[in-house]
């Protein structure tokens, strides 16, 4: 015998076996049923574009310490809310007191110079005032020959040494002014080192991260904090061929997990690059301040691009089966079953992708137990 016949002798056995256990359904003898029917109509819709993409922080500050010192205090844990300016760490700062008070104790002792500086060019002031009329005096006299030249000499020479004292005391008192400058540099320069030890948050927003308890050694550049900022931004990623269509400031729909209603939003930024891979860009959405708004909340963006012609039903008139939706459509006096696929919701209306040509006449809302075939009556 044949073999490819001992393979569909078996075959054939199994197909009338399944036909028997399942029987096709037959349109229903009895009276007709009395449905509501809706002609497949064509609507103006916008046509949009969906983009799904991840909340992010516009601004977010990631908080390290710039001097080596132990943490004494943390004052935040991670999901506080802090204010710019807020106290967040606190380090030991020993070693910065010992050098800022010795900054200041150079300055006072440069202060306590001063009033003798100052005594001390009142006198050498008054020492020239005093050589310099005397020297006048017996400058009239030598021209008279009333001295001699030793004693005019003599009389010349401690002007001159007058004058040298009065400079000399004018010197020193400006080198105090000079050393007292730089004694207010020291100070100040160790009151900014002192600060170091009190870490204050750049920004107001949410800590996201806590990464240091006390005891721990603080180190320039090592990250002790990370702080987001209030404002939030939506980031999604747009297929390349829709990117002509979008521009700064556009007007944008966003939807968030955990939001109960649509958020209006403008876009930002686009970013010039575009992936590779996935042949999309990243497009930055600004969001407005929404409570409970976190960063890494996945969210959708919603792209108006004009109208476009939609065909619709209603959605009382579709049946979902798993993954299969139809519809039952009235023809020739009675229900016949029509697979089709479906799109966008609009309120209690549904578009229709395929399956349906405008003007069919689609039963809604469907009767119970209705069954393809069965005779029909529309009522009026």
């Amino acid at each position: 015998m044949n073999k490819s016949l001992l393979v569909l002798m078996p075959l054939a056995a199994w197909l009338t076996g399944c036909s028997e256990i399942a029987p096709q359904p037959e349109p229903s003898s009895g009276p007709p049923s009395a449905v509501s029917v809706t002609a497949v109509g064509i609507q103006q819709r916008p046509s949009t574009y969906e983009a799904t993409g991840t909340v992010h922080a516009r601004s977010t500050s990631t908080i390290s310490s710039k001097w080596m010192g132990y943490v004494r205090e943390v004052k935040v844990q991670a999901g506080d809310r802090v204010s710019q300016g807020q106290l967040l760490i606190l380090l030991d700062a020993r070693d910065l007191d010992t050098s800022a008070n010795r900054a200041a104790a150079a300055r006072e002792e440069v202060r306590g110079a001063i009033p003798e500086a100052d005594s001390a060019v009142s006198a050498a002031k008054s020492n020239l005032d005093l050589a310099q009329v005397t020297f006048r005096r017996m400058s009239e006299l030598y021209s008279k020959k009333s001295i001699s030249d030793q004693e005019f000499d003599e009389v010349s020479a401690k002007q001159k040494a007058a004058q040298a004292m009065y400079d000399m005391a004018r010197a020193k008192r400006t080198q105090l002014d000079s050393k007292l400058a730089q004694a207010d540099e020291e100070v100040r320069a160790a009151q900014v080192t002192r600060s170091y030890a009190e870490i204050t948050s750049p920004i107001a927003g949410i800590v996201t991260a806590k990464l240091v308890d006390p005891g721990n050694l603080a180190a320039p550049g090592v990250p002790l904090l990370t702080i987001d900022g209030d404002a939030y931004r939506l980031e999604v990623a747009v297929a390349e061929s829709k990117l002509p269509a979008i521009r700064a400031g556009q007007s944008v729909s966003v939807t968030l997990d955990g939001a109960n209603s649509a958020i209006a939003a403008r876009v930002s930024e686009i970013l010039p690059a575009v992936d590779p891979a996935s042949r999309a860009a990243t497009v930055r959405i600004d969001l407005p301040a929404v409570p409970a708004l976190r960063s890494g909340v996945f969210g959708r963006a919603s792209f108006t691009f004009g109208n476009r012609a939609a065909t619709e039903i209603p959605a009382s008139s579709v049946i979902e089966r798993g993954q299969l939706q139809s519809v039952f459509v009235a023809e020739n006096g009675a229900a016949h079953t029509r697979l089709i696929t479906i799109g966008d919701k609009f309120g209690d209306q549904v578009e229709v992708l395929s399956g349906l040509t405008a003007g069919e006449k689609v039963i809604s809302p469907v009767p119970q137990n209705l069954a393809d075939g069965t005779p029909i009556q529309v009522k009026p």
